[in-house]
């Protein structure tokens, strides 16, 4: 089996949002933009919706990663889709119908992903992998940036992808959350192929050499 592509994907949180578009170009060597869309409800931060997701893909050729940590995703996940988000991801922990919700999404052209907080266990969704094409695993609880990587879920991780290369299926696994030089070999070890890292990047001298770092540790711990 070919083994899956490593990406950076860079949040936003942790630059100047009065600068959002500005700052995007600062990672344009990344290979998405991660984009955190909260409500103050499912997270207890706010931070844009989208009106403003909309707008910076207008400005923009990069692909945006979406995550929502909202309530009711059901509703809403899919005008993200429509908005040119190349990837959507929704929390188990707030969709009524994921299998639908993930349909729904695929119809209109976005990669469809579900999002795990640390505690949620991935086994009730491994039967649903077929319908997906990522799982993101949080390995902070979500809500805030600069919080520190929770090495107890790389074992999560790494059940998921015995679960996905046991299907033979091309689904990546995301992680969020304290991704930096330090953790992003573990994480990576453990199976996952797609980083969101915010304040490694964007607190970074250099983003563009932060990025590539990041890319090379991880592809090291891939192929060691």
């Amino acid at each position: 089996m070919s083994l899956p592509p490593i990406l950076i994907s860079p949040s936003v949180l942790d630059s100047d949002l009065s600068r959002l578009s500005e700052e995007v170009g600062r990672i344009e060597s990344a290979d998405l933009v991660h984009l955190d869309v909260m409500d103050n409800h499912f997270v207890p931060n706010l931070t844009f919706g989208l009106p403003v997701v909309q707008r910076l893909l207008e400005h923009t050729s990069m692909r945006a990663d979406v995550h929502l940590m909202i309530e009711n995703p059901d509703t809403w996940a899919t005008a993200y889709a429509e908005a040119g988000a190349a990837s959507v991801t929704f929390h188990a922990e707030a969709s009524r119908a994921p299998v639908k919700l993930a349909r729904e999404l695929r119809e209109r052209g976005a990669r469809a992903a579900v999002a795990l907080r640390p505690a949620t266990p991935v086994e009730p969704y491994l039967d649903l992998l077929p319908e997906l094409d990522m799982i993101l695993v949080m390995t902070v609880e979500p809500g805030f940036g600069g919080q520190s990587f929770i090495d107890g879920v790389l074992p999560k991780i790494a059940r998921t992808r015995a679960a996905i290369d046991a299907l033979g299926a091309d689904i990546w696994i995301q992680v969020d959350g304290g991704v930096s030089r330090q953790t992003i070999g573990r994480a990576a070890d453990a199976g996952a192929n797609v980083f969101v890292a915010g304040s490694a990047v964007y607190r970074a001298d250099d983003p563009a050499a932060e990025i590539a770092t990041l890319r090379e540790l991880a592809t090291a711990s891939w192929t060691r």
